[in-house]
């Protein structure tokens, strides 16, 4: 029997001892029916038979972006038209300490083809998922059930606070918490909120804001009809403030 798979999740930050901290771009490349491509990985590499999203290390004056695009190219032969930013968390692993920057593919061009001889599925968030899976994994897989839109009580209901509260989804419980900064976040994160919402703020403030969380983020719907888009590619995972069908 193969023995679990451990390792520890932790929000980017400064890491003690001499372990380098190995940048990886993540993708969570989304088909229509929001189901999201897995690969298992092939023989030879660590961790062989483990899944994971696909992706691959950060070379040297690369943007996260511009990893993804060409990982993914070299190893599914699909061409990324739009990837946006989701997540950035630490992991420490027994074999590296990686930094995973988590975007959502949310265009592309191709079929997703096994290049190394990995399996892929596309897998739906909330059926259960392919096993073993790789640990940093997990809590992703989980982050994919939340809605794109979120329906939140209104400000007198729930007192803004980072102590996180209860909040249920299609019968699930969550730990959300309101944050207006990254202290807050940092915060928020420590005290084991599964996500956070945000007051109306400036983009440029939310931008800042998603930039390193490693939880997801929601903030109120601004209005027009590509705001679900728009504050996507701030790095958002969702709004407030309107009922929509997911």
């Amino acid at each position: 029997m193969r023995a679990r798979l451990r390792g520890t999740r932790r929000p980017c930050g400064p890491v003690n001892g001499a372990r380098p901290v190995v940048p990886v771009a993540v993708g969570v490349v989304v088909r229509a029916d929001r189901a999201v491509l897995l690969a298992d990985r092939p023989a030879g590499k660590a961790y062989a038979g483990y899944w994971e999203f696909p992706g691959g290390k950060i070379e040297q004056g690369e943007t996260v972006g511009h990893a993804l695009a060409r990982e993914l190219g070299e190893e599914l032969r699909i061409t990324v038209i739009e990837s946006v930013p989701w997540l950035v968390f630490d992991f420490d692993y027994p074999h590296a300490y990686v930094r995973l920057y988590f975007r959502r593919v949310v265009q592309w061009h191709g079929t997703p083809t096994p290049v190394e001889g990995q399996r892929l599925v596309f897998h739906r968030p909330g059926a259960p998922a392919p096993d073993p899976l790789l640990p940093a994994a997990r809590p992703v897989m989980r982050f994919l059930e939340l809605p794109d839109w979120l329906s939140w009580p209104a400000a007198a209901a729930v007192p803004a606070s980072v102590q996180p509260h209860e909040h249920w989804i299609d019968g699930e419980r969550w730990l959300a918490s309101t944050v207006r900064n990254a202290e807050e976040l940092s915060r928020a994160v420590a005290l084991s909120a599964d996500f956070a919402v945000t007051p109306a703020l400036a983009e440029r403030e939310l931008a800042e804001l998603c930039r390193a969380t490693p939880i997801p983020l929601y903030a109120p719907d601004p209005g027009g009809s590509d705001a679900l888009d728009r504050m996507r590619r701030l790095g958002l995972h969702g709004l407030v403030g309107r009922q929509a069908a997911d």
